[in-house]
């Protein structure tokens, strides 16, 4: 009877422990995977121009301090957009890998939009203008007796100049 309930206690501590490896293993996959998602999420501010989570230049002095900042929050438990202001904050507008969708910045998500339909439209419209004037039959356009005249002494010129060749 003794060894059935130190073999109960036994299993009741192994399931403790299991439970609190399982937690810690939890947190630390949370916390790695934030500062994956917040460090994909802002650049890097040495001039290099990339992603901060990819900025791979030997002693980058920015990036350190940057992910330094971005691990504070995340160990003080800010959420995402708390560490984003104190970046921003810190670093200015520029450090935000996308711009926000408020106040000015929504033309940076606006503007390609509608470049392009502007130039969809003046291609349709130009086009369209090319095929109403090829429509218009030779024939159909204005003649002056000056033209009519030009067209004549063209056409005899050429005319004669494939006879004699003949």
């Amino acid at each position: 009877m003794r060894n059935l309930r130190s073999s109960r206690w036994i299993k009741a501590v192994q399931a403790f422990l299991l439970a609190v490896a399982v937690c810690f293993s939890l947190g630390a996959t949370d916390s790695g995977s934030r500062l994956n998602n917040l460090s994909h999420r802002t650049m890097c501010t040495c001039g290099c121009a990339e992603i901060l989570g990819e900025c791979n230049h030997v002693g980058c002095t920015s990036s350190t301090e940057e992910l330094a900042l971005v691990r504070d929050g995340i160990a003080g438990g800010q959420s995402d957009k708390q560490i984003l202001d104190a970046m921003v904050e810190k670093y200015g507008a520029t450090v935000l890998a996308a711009p926000t969708t408020s106040g000015f910045n929504l033309v940076a998500w606006v503007a390609p939009f509608a470049v392009f339909g502007a130039a969809l439209l003046g291609t349709i419209l130009l086009v369209r203008n090319w095929s109403v004037s090829r429509s218009v039959a030779p024939a159909e356009a204005a003649t002056t007796p000056a033209m009519d005249a030009l067209r004549e002494k063209i056409r005899r010129e050429t005319d004669s100049g494939n006879d004699g060749g003949n």
